[in-house]
């Protein structure tokens, strides 16, 4: 468990250098966690007000999990471009067995109509979530990331919340393999995504 979240640490700072990123042991661009972790069975609300329990809703794809917030000024928009670019351009039987899920760790601001929105604007097929504070950090925990991180309200009363920069890959059997950071690039998404549905 600390191998698995001295990795998933190491995406919320930021991760690589110049040059070519080095290939895991299953030929990935993402970093293979050392210890798997499996898919917990979340109890959430999603964006058009629905539960929606994590394990089962997404059982049989590969997963794709990020925590963020809808206010996040670079690594949230960041991730989700990216990889709508890249969903776009694959083959339909790649799209439809890989799901794209957002939990925003500010669902102060993010109500159901701003996440919506948000998540949609980027892909209407992805996936946004919410809970209650305790459920979100017991999340965090479960999926072995940094909790968030509410930072100190400036004078118009406007705050930032550090999170995990790590998208999570959840392989079709429900477990966690690979961590990507907030610097994989569109090519790196576009080569591991046929290799995480083949797993």
């Amino acid at each position: 468990m600390r191998n698995a979240a001295l990795i998933l640490v190491a995406a919320l700072v930021g991760c690589g250098g110049k040059g070519e990123p080095a290939l895991s042991a299953h030929g990935l661009y993402g970093q293979e966690l050392t210890t798997t972790v499996p898919k917990p069975p979340f109890r959430f609300t999603d964006s058009e007000g629905h539960p929606f329990t994590f394990d089962s809703a997404t059982a049989g794809k590969v997963t794709l999990l990020f925590f963020g917030y809808t206010s996040c000024p670079d690594v949230c928009p960041l991730h989700l471009a990216n990889l709508h670019a890249v969903l776009d351009k694959m083959p339909e039987e790649i799209q439809r067995q890989v799901m794209v899920v957002f939990v925003t760790t500010d669902p102060a601001r993010d109500s159901l109509p701003v996440l919506d929105r948000w998540v949609k604007d980027f892909d209407p097929q992805f996936i946004g979530l919410t809970a209650s504070d305790s459920i979100l950090a017991a999340a965090q925990q479960l999926t072995r990331v940094p909790l968030a991180e509410k930072g100190v309200p400036d004078s118009t009363g406007k705050y930032t919340v550090g999170h995990s920069a790590a998208v999570i890959a959840y392989t079709r059997d429900g477990v966690g393999r690979v961590a990507y950071g907030p610097t994989t690039r569109q090519r790196e998404w576009a080569h591991d995504l046929p290799l995480l549905v083949a797993w």
